[in-house]
């Protein structure tokens, strides 16, 4: 009489791991058939303000001259690729890139110039020893038409404490 019991509860375990295999082969299906209604469901809720602001400058156009509309100006790092629009770090001096501009804020970006805040950071080696930042303001000026893209020419440094090189300002070419 034991084995006929056992024999039961054997088969019942296999018909309840059946029916979970089956019960979640169906939900996992029916999770998958909801994926584009969650998608949209995001697409379709509020933004924050940094979204808002960024889906605003993507579709923002400037007029550089009467006969071409392009986007906003961006920055090329060391002159070289796509130009980026507000940029969070800017390389100063390309040849050792000893210098970076980092953590910048734009205050305002327009299609004639920008301006906003950040770190000058001077590695160790362009330092004389440990690395050093210097809290600074930054402007970007001079859009111009640049390997087919608009791009800003020049940036201003105005060191806002501590200066690397004792200068209070520097103005450096950028495209």
């Amino acid at each position: 009489m034991t084995d006929r019991a056992a024999a039961r509860w054997a088969g019942l375990r296999t018909v309840v791991a059946g029916l979970t295999g089956v019960l979640a082969l169906v939900l996992g299906a029916v999770w998958l058939g909801d994926v584009t209604d969650r998608a949209s469901v995001v697409d379709a809720a509020p933004k924050t303000a940094a979204a808002q602001k960024s889906s605003a400058q993507q579709d923002s156009q400037v007029e550089l001259d009467d006969a071409t509309s392009r986007q906003l100006p961006g920055v090329r790092d060391c002159g070289v690729g796509e130009p980026v629009p507000e940029p969070t770090i800017i390389t100063l001096d390309c040849s050792t890139s000893g210098r970076v501009a980092s953590g910048i804020r734009w205050d305002d970006y327009a299609a004639d110039g920008a301006a906003g805040s950040g770190v000058v950071q001077v590695s160790g080696g362009a330092a004389g020893g440990a690395g050093k930042s210097f809290p600074a303001k930054l402007r970007l000026y001079g859009p111009k038409e640049v390997d087919g893209s608009v791009a800003f020419t020049a940036l201003e440094v105005v060191y806002t404490g501590a200066t690397p090189a004792g200068e209070h300002r520097e103005v450096l070419p950028i495209a």
